[in-house]
């Protein structure tokens, strides 16, 4: 069991209808994602060619913060508010959709740190449309 489903489960008040294994498992994502890309782009700033890889540097930076933020927000359920929760999560979903493009283009040329970073970003961007459509 994940820390996000431990605490669920020990959630005082009711989910209603709320997917609380999707929710776990969305927050769970979007925590590793945002190490993921962190880590990535700090290996970017190691490779001899970091002029080349600036774009991936903002592209993990960018997508490290949204997962972050996103986690954070779905973790807090009083008063939550769903119109923010569909947009966060919306927001999520696409800047792991172009992380992970850009990193698995990286990938392909043999940085292995980014074809790591690629795949949290594809499980992330799953998870967020599959809490996204059980909403």
């Amino acid at each position: 069991m994940t820390q996000a489903a431990a605490m669920l489960e020990t959630y005082p008040a009711d989910l209603g209808s709320l997917d609380r294994e999707a929710l776990a498992e969305c927050i769970r994502a979007c925590v590793d994602c945002a190490q993921a890309c962190t880590a990535c782009a700090d290996a970017c700033l190691s490779e001899e060619a970091v002029a080349d890889l600036r774009t991936c540097i903002g592209r993990n930076l960018d997508c490290a913060d949204v997962c972050g933020t996103t986690a954070r927000v779905l973790s807090r359920r009083t008063a939550s508010d769903a119109d923010l929760t569909r947009a966060l999560l919306e927001a999520c979903a696409t800047a792991c959709r172009a992380c992970g493009d850009e990193c698995a283009r990286h990938g392909e040329m043999g940085m292995q740190h980014c074809e790591v970073c690629a795949q949290a970003c594809r499980r992330c961007e799953q998870a967020c449309r599959a809490l996204l459509a059980s909403l």
